[in-house]
């Protein structure tokens, strides 16, 4: 049998903040508001409303040609197992004139996403975003500041590494000129034609879930008790993954895992939840009971190439969509199945929701055993 024990580290990184617990929701929300926000700035035309609309709209990239240029910050709100904003600013505006109450626009903020045409001119975007990270470093230093080298589809290999060493060695060397060493700055090479723009998004919001680490032990656990290459926790609608447990990731895996949610919401749309449900409802149905059945979640498992995939609806948000190679063959799903049951118990106490909380109160992970490979030695433990 194997056991998660205590975790403190993992439960609570190390920090001089006090600790944080997590609610169900992204933290550095606005008292009272719960939806931390996502701003995506860039040039006029760098792609910043096609990465929205692909990712949390499921518009087909090849439409996104007929998008019009933002003109006007845009707000939306999205409403899945996180529920955040996302803030599409026009490029063409100073956020910093005195005429923009700046505490409104960045104060409250997750991430500060900034969008570069890989294809276009990009030194005067660069120059953007480095008066904008200078002028941010005075007030709001802990903001995550996010580069998507965007639009590199169109570039041969060898022009999308150089473009893409080209951007992160003057965005630096800037930064450095003025005395900021180490800028806490991150790029990502984004394409909406490819899964590039959801894996980059999918670490942009890791970095905003402060159970991170204990939700890659759960996953690392799981992964040595059933024998899995790699594990990954979905949110279902925008196909971003939340969590993946530690070993080595491939573009390959991800890939596929990504590809596999498409059958949830088109299997699900027809046999499963209504995932288009109004808020309303939404908040009836948490003042329930939460989770799911497991007569209505979706549990597959089958051979894909030299790999079995598992997939399973942890609740109608999340999926989790498991890898396995040829020693771990079908006649095991019943010691998954259960493991998986572990799981999805352990995540309700790592991600409880904030509306079934009594006041003042906190979770904490409490310590999981998994089942091993012989059926006899599964269990929960406390």
């Amino acid at each position: 049998m194997r056991y998660l024990q205590e975790l403190p580290d993992a439960d609570i990184p190390h920090t001089e903040m006090p600790p944080r617990y997590h609610t169900g929701r992204l933290p550095n929300s606005k008292a009272g508001d719960d939806k931390p926000r996502l701003l995506l700035m860039g040039q006029p035309r760098s792609g910043k409303s096609s990465i929205s609309s692909v990712v949390f709209h499921k518009l087909p990239p090849s439409e996104t040609l007929y998008l019009e240029t933002t003109t006007r910050i845009k707000k939306e709100s999205m409403h899945s197992f996180m529920d955040f904003q996302v803030w599409d600013l026009p490029g063409h505006v100073d956020y910093f004139d005195p005429s923009f109450h700046v505490d409104h626009i960045f104060e409250e903020i997750g991430a500060l996403i900034w969008v570069i045409d890989a294809q276009d001119e990009y030194l005067e975007a660069i120059m953007q975003l480095n008066k904008t990270i200078l002028n941010l470093q005075h007030s709001y230093p802990s903001i995550n500041v996010e580069v998507f080298v965007h639009k590199v589809d169109g570039l041969s290999d060898d022009y999308k590494a150089d473009t893409f060493r080209d951007i992160i060695q003057r965005v630096t060397d800037e930064l450095s000129d003025h005395g900021y060493e180490n800028a806490p700055v991150s790029f990502y090479q984004t394409s909406i034609y490819d899964h590039s723009i959801f894996e980059a998004f999918s670490k942009v919001i890791q970095k905003l879930i402060p159970q991170l680490p204990t939700l890659e032990a759960l996953l690392d656990s799981l992964c040595q008790s059933c024998r899995i290459e790699k594990a990954y926790l979905f949110d279902i609608m925008s196909k971003i993954y939340i969590a993946a447990d530690t070993s080595p990731t491939d573009g390959g895996s991800y890939e596929i895992a990504s590809d596999y949610i498409d059958v949830v919401i088109d299997v699900s749309e027809i046999y499963g939840w209504d995932r288009t449900l109004a808020l309303e409802v939404e908040e009836e149905e948490i003042r329930g009971e939460s989770g799911c059945n497991d007569a209505e979640s979706l549990i597959t498992m089958e051979r894909k190439g030299n790999h079995y995939l598992y997939l399973r609806e942890i609740n109608k948000y999340l999926a989790l969509i498991c890898l396995m190679g040829d020693d771990s063959p079908a006649e095991k799903k019943a010691v998954i199945d259960y493991n998986v049951g572990v799981f999805q118990t352990a995540l309700k106490q790592v991600f409880p929701r904030a509306e079934r909380e009594p006041p003042g109160h906190h979770h904490r992970y409490e310590g999981v055993e998994f089942g091993h490979d012989e059926p006899a030695a599964v269990g929960v433990g406390r």
